[in-house]
């Protein structure tokens, strides 16, 4: 029996393609996961204000370190989590927010703190909420690892084109079922909806009289329905969100300024506690979308504190509202006034629970936790796929030798002789130059 050539087992087929990272070890079904959350370069986590992404982000993390994993942020600023953080970056820079260089610098910087962590404690999976980083992932998987991505945005033109070109490169995985239906060609890991900490939002029965609008000011948000429709009702609105890109400061200039009455309230952008206190005492959230809406943090904040949401359709509404028991869902603007004269049926008690059984932090911890663990299962099988071939030409090598007569001697335990040699050993064809 030949002898000379052993073949790999998994874990040392996994080992040789880790690299640095060849320390990391055990059963990825049960051990605890060392993961590398990297977050963009402009608030902290969780934020002190605006921040969807940085909010989900916060959330997850502490999710993932209470089920016993070991999670580093790498992003900016103070850390608000119960993980470590990697800061690469002084401070904050939200003044920038909208401008292509700081991702690519995010990314850079992130390359080099993932490796660091990678060549001490070890990873197994770096988690990319950016933009720029995706764009690191044949760096990682030289190190052994997986890049997860999140996709927080709209699968845009541009974000499906740059998807598709990096390809099986990333595991994408979508916030929404209709995020993942627009693009079904995309290397999609799985669906896991956003979710929040439905205890730490109060809950309240009774409620203002006004309307509200929390979100940006943006034509994509059309805050301007929203103020159309709360005077057709003859509601007030207060209007709570971000106004300092361009075109945000263009639009409420043009669109929302000119609409405003005496009743309304522009609040400015809402902090943390600001925005309970607002979602709680709102008759209800106005959710007038124009565009194929990723998630909708805010609606979920709003019934988790008891407020129904009337919502235009759009993106993950229906996925995330249930028409006439926790708000409304109309087709035309024209709708929205009648639905907020029918809010007195919809019972707060039904909105707060809707999201504490559908999107609370208690599954969205164990729900990535299960993304992480088949994206590494899948990465170890394409491992010991790649190499079951070699055992293959080692096979037939072997059997070409013993068709011509020959018996190879044994070789050195690990080793094998150099393919020259074997060449040169074998008989040639007649006529062979």
């Amino acid at each position: 029996m030949f002898t000379g050539i052993r073949e790999l087992t998994a874990d040392e087929d996994t080992r040789e393609v880790r690299g640095a990272n060849d320390h990391v070890t055990g059963d990825i079904d049960k051990r605890p996961l060392r993961v590398a959350m990297v977050v963009p370069p402009y608030f902290s986590i969780p934020p002190g204000g605006y921040g969807g992404v940085e909010s989900v982000v916060a959330d997850l993390t502490d999710a993932l370190v209470e089920r016993g994993h070991h999670v580093t942020l790498i992003g900016v600023g103070e850390n608000g989590t119960k993980a470590e953080l990697t800061s690469v970056w002084p401070r904050p820079i939200p003044e920038r927010l909208g401008e292509p260089m700081p991702e690519i610098l995010q990314a850079a910087l992130a390359r080099n703190a993932i490796r660091d962590l990678a060549a001490g404690p070890g990873l197994d999976v770096v988690h990319e909420h950016t933009g720029a980083g995706p764009l690191n992932a044949v760096a990682y998987a030289e190190l052994g690892l997986p890049t997860v991505v999140t996709m927080h945005g709209p699968v845009d033109e541009d974000l499906h084109t740059f998807y598709k070109a990096v390809g099986k490169e990333i595991e994408l995985v979508a916030i929404s079922e209709r995020q993942r239906e627009l693009a079904p060609s995309l290397n999609w890991a799985g669906m896991v909806h956003n979710a929040i900490g439905t205890d730490t939002f109060p809950f309240q029965r009774d409620k203002g009289r006004y309307a509200l609008f929390l979100g940006r000011f943006h034509p994509n948000k059309a805050p301007h329905l929203a103020l159309e429709a709360a005077h057709a009702a003859g509601m007030p609105l207060v209007l709570a969100g971000k106004c300092a890109e361009a075109i945000e400061k263009d639009y409420f200039e043009r669109e929302v300024k000119p609409r405003l009455t005496s009743e309304d309230v522009v609040f400015g952008e809402a902090d943390s506690q600001d925005k309970r206190r607002l979602f709680a005492e709102a008759r209800c959230l106005l959710f007038p979308v124009q565009w194929e809406e990723p998630f909708g943090m805010v609606m979920i904040e709003a019934m988790a504190c008891g407020t129904p949401v009337v919502a235009l359709r759009g993106g993950a509404v229906p996925e995330v509202v249930v028409d006439g028991r926790t708000g409304y869902i109309c087709d035309d603007p024209s709708e929205l006034a009648g639905a907020l004269r029918r809010l007195d049926r919809i019972d707060p008690e039904q909105c707060r629970r809707r999201v504490a059984e559908h999107f609370d932090i208690s599954g969205l911890g164990a729900a990535y936790e299960d993304v992480y663990r088949r994206v590494l299962r899948g990465k170890r099988a394409g491992v010991e796929s790649q190499s079951r071939p070699r055992r293959g030409y080692i096979d037939l090598d072997v059997g070409l030798d013993r068709r011509h007569g020959r018996e190879r001697q044994p070789a050195a335990r690990g080793s094998r002789a150099p393919l020259s040699n074997r060449v040169a050993d074998r008989p040639r064809s007649a006529g062979a130059a």
